[in-house]
């Protein structure tokens, strides 16, 4: 029962915080719209008119699932950044539910909202554009969880580093054009990208919804690929997340900033 309490305490947390600083969310979704808008007008006025369709809906898919990797990889650095600078940190670790289920609950309610957002980032893509996705739930419900597992993963990494390092706002910088790469790179281009975290599901989805290919073309090595490597990323995470929490307390450095 602790444990249901502590994923509804921050379920709430995560929408109170982004209805309370509304500002900062809403310049936040119109950070990640203005980018996708002037890929669009380049698209339009430079690229090749004959592949404009193709290119705009393939945009729109990777720049909101940019938006999703970017948002959900650095939601627990960021989170555990802001409990060091409150000196809350050290109560995090005094509750009865485990630091990183904590983190786990934080996390899956930070993916929950951001996939409204995401929601809300397309739709307004598609009304700009007057190119319209095929929006698959079935596709949808069936690859995002394990795509949310590489996220996670990378977000336990993030997060084990902030431990012992405080400061990451510079990392998180340079490793958005990484995820950059992730979400707009095709596989046909880099094949060794499959190996990446999210790149399978960000593929398959954008296979669906971009290109109108049906969820029965994708085969069982795809599937496969798609959740060992969710399952992969995920369990290395948290690997580095608790190696790096117990050199932080063994060095006493939990605490400070």
């Amino acid at each position: 029962m602790s444990w249901l309490n502590a994923f509804r305490a921050n379920v709430v947390k995560v929408v109170l915080e982004l209805t309370r600083y509304l500002p900062n969310t809403l310049a936040m979704i119109f950070t990640f719209y203005a980018i996708f808008v002037f890929m669009f007008l380049g698209i339009k006025f430079v690229g090749d008119p004959t592949t404009a369709a193709d290119n705009i809906r393939y945009v729109m898919v990777a720049n909101s699932f940019w938006f999703l990797l970017m948002m959900g990889v650095s939601s627990m650095g960021w989170e555990l950044s802001a409990e060091a600078l409150r000196g809350t940190l050290e109560q995090l670790y005094m509750s009865t539910v485990p630091p990183y289920m904590i983190l786990l609950f934080r996390m899956i309610a930070t993916m929950l909202i951001n996939t409204v957002l995401l929601a809300l980032l397309i739709t307004l893509s598609m009304l700009t554009t007057g190119q319209w996705l095929t929006v698959d739930v079935t596709t949808l419900v069936l690859v995002l969880p394990p795509t949310f597992l590489a996220v996670m993963g990378l977000g336990y990494a993030v997060a084990g580093l902030t431990i012992v390092y405080k400061q990451m706002n510079a990392v998180l910088q340079l490793l958005q054009f990484a995820l950059m790469g992730i979400a707009f790179v095709p596989l046909t281009a880099v094949p060794l990208f499959e190996l990446a975290p999210t790149a399978k599901g960000i593929d398959m989805i954008r296979q669906v919804m971009a290109a109108g290919t049906p969820l029965a073309t994708f085969t069982a090595l795809d599937w496969a690929t798609l959740v060992g490597t969710g399952a992969f990323w995920f369990v290395l995470g948290l690997g580095v997340y608790l190696l790096f929490e117990r050199r932080s307390m063994n060095r006493g450095l939990l605490g400070h900033y």
